[in-house]
């Protein structure tokens, strides 16, 4: 490995850290005062670094509770992208959804992230609209991936229908596990449900 590779790994390591120890403040701090009542300066305070180096890794304070749906987001693209020749568009699907289910396990639902993020936005707006915000970019911007790998079968309509039945359908099952308080693992398990249920109903013959 080059200097300039060994460089940029370090700085890479060093960025995924910072952005962690901001994590870990944040959530800290949101279970001990609420979350209406902790400032971004806290937070940075709190992972011991400055103000500006929390905006460099958030736009805002709520965005600190959604730090890992871009990785979640960009697996999902590349599953469509890298999609084979033979492979149907249910099955590419169901694919890119898996990928985004296993990044939740292994970050949002074992750290508890999801289920404090599920309990806070019941009593604060800004985190409630931003949720609804991420979760309408991510299902457009997963359908407009799939409308493009599949532009002779699938229209940009129907395109959004399919992946807003998927993504509504594991996104609802997530919710209403996590509302009833049930276990990570319990949780995953109604996440795929909820997935091979769609599954199911789009693969059927028409």
């Amino acid at each position: 490995m080059t200097g300039s590779a060994q460089s940029v790994g370090l700085r890479e390591r060093k960025k995924r850290r910072t952005r962690q120890a901001l994590v870990d403040a944040a959530v800290g701090l949101f279970e001990e005062k609420g979350y209406e009542h902790v400032t971004v300066a806290e937070i940075a305070e709190a992972a011991e670094v400055s103000t500006r180096t929390f905006f460099l890794h958030f736009q805002a304070k709520e965005d600190v509770l959604f730090a890992n749906a871009d990785v979640r987001i960009d697996l999902a693209l590349r599953a469509v992208a890298e999609r084979s020749a033979e492979e149907r568009f249910p099955d590419v699907l169901v694919r890119a959804m898996e990928q985004m289910i296993g990044n939740s396990w292994d970050s949002d639902l074992t750290s508890g992230l999801a289920a404090l993020r599920v309990r806070l936005s019941a009593s604060a707006p800004a985190l409630q609209a931003r949720m609804l915000q991420r979760y309408v970019a991510a299902q457009t911007e997963l359908a407009q991936a799939l409308h493009r790998a599949y532009p002779e079968e699938l229209d940009p309509v129907t395109a959004a229908a399919l992946v807003g039945a998927m993504v509504g359908a594991v996104s609802a099952a997530t919710l209403a596990s996590l509302q009833r308080g049930d276990q990570p693992e319990d949780v995953r398990d109604a996440m795929r449900q909820a997935m091979e249920l769609v599954a199911g109903c789009e693969g059927r013959p028409r």
